[in-house]
């Protein structure tokens, strides 16, 4: 693993819940498992998600290959609880996701953060201001706090210096580092990414697959990526998970992609022309 700078910041000490003002639930980061079973998804009468079964061991990096429209990202979806499937169930760490999203933020046991494709950095807010919009949401941190988070988080991404900037003025490598710093100041303890190298040239992708790479060693924080580059997948996950018509057809250790029998992973190796 590269060193990156603030590495170090990353680290979170593992404690039992505590309450903070106003009753809330403070979580250590760390991560939760992620079990899904029997998922369903239909949109205007055509499934798009079939009965899809799949385990994430918490702490794990889940990267989730397949074909553009195999439905990848509405799996992605249904985990950050931004869509409702038609049949199945998800539950984060034994407990039902219906149960956790019904929760106010406050009482939540643990943190899900999501990074979008797009970063979806608010162009009016400085990046500051994108970093502590849920801590500021959640009026559990007084200002100061919330302005030493922020400062530590863009440390961690390789982002000091940029609080005062707006998204307009920064790269899309540098708007996605924004977007990974916004989601580990709630101290999640499940990322999920949307492509998060999606437009990137080789160096910013690699760059960022350290990056997550760097918050799991430290951390421990379970992150599900969906992703289209196999050679970041085998190079920054713990499992593959490859999505081919609703279902997952094939699960292995991401070293081990290249040698797996499933003849659909093998035929989406040549098609992205990779010698792995």
């Amino acid at each position: 693993m590269k060193s990156g700078r603030g590495s170090a910041l990353l680290s979170s000490p593992k404690h039992e819940p505590v309450e903070v003002r106003g009753g809330a639930v403070q979580q250590p980061a760390g991560g939760v498992a992620v079990d899904i079973r029997g998922l369903r998804k239909s949109y205007n009468g055509v499934p798009v998600l079939r009965g899809v079964d799949l385990h994430i061991d918490a702490g794990e990096i889940m990267v989730i290959v397949g074909g553009s429209g195999e439905g990848k990202s509405v799996l992605l979806r249904h985990i950050a609880g931004l869509e409702t499937p038609d049949a199945g169930s998800i539950h984060l760490d034994s407990m039902d996701l219906r149960d956790y999203l019904a929760l106010p933020p406050g009482k939540k046991p643990f943190r899900l953060s999501m990074v979008f494709q797009s970063a979806a950095l608010l162009n009016s807010m400085t990046v500051a201001e994108n970093v502590s919009l849920r801590l500021r949401e959640y009026h559990t941190r007084p200002p100061r706090e919330i302005a030493r988070i922020v400062a530590t988080c863009l440390e961690q991404v390789d982002m000091s210096g940029t609080e005062h900037k707006l998204p307009g003025d920064l790269s899309g490598g540098m708007r996605k580092r924004v977007a990974i710093a916004r989601a580990l100041a709630v101290e999640p303890q499940i990322i999920l990414y949307d492509e998060p190298t999606a437009d990137l040239d080789p160096i910013l992708t690699e760059q960022i697959g350290e990056l997550v790479k760097r918050i799991q060693e430290t951390r421990g924080t379970t992150q599900v990526i969906v992703a289209h580059n196999l050679q970041l997948a085998t190079h920054i996950g713990t499992h593959i998970a490859v999505l081919h018509d609703g279902v997952i057809v094939d699960y292995v250790p991401a070293k081990e992609l290249s040698r797996s029998p499933n003849a659909h992973t093998q035929e989406f190796i040549r098609a992205a022309n990779l010698n792995l």
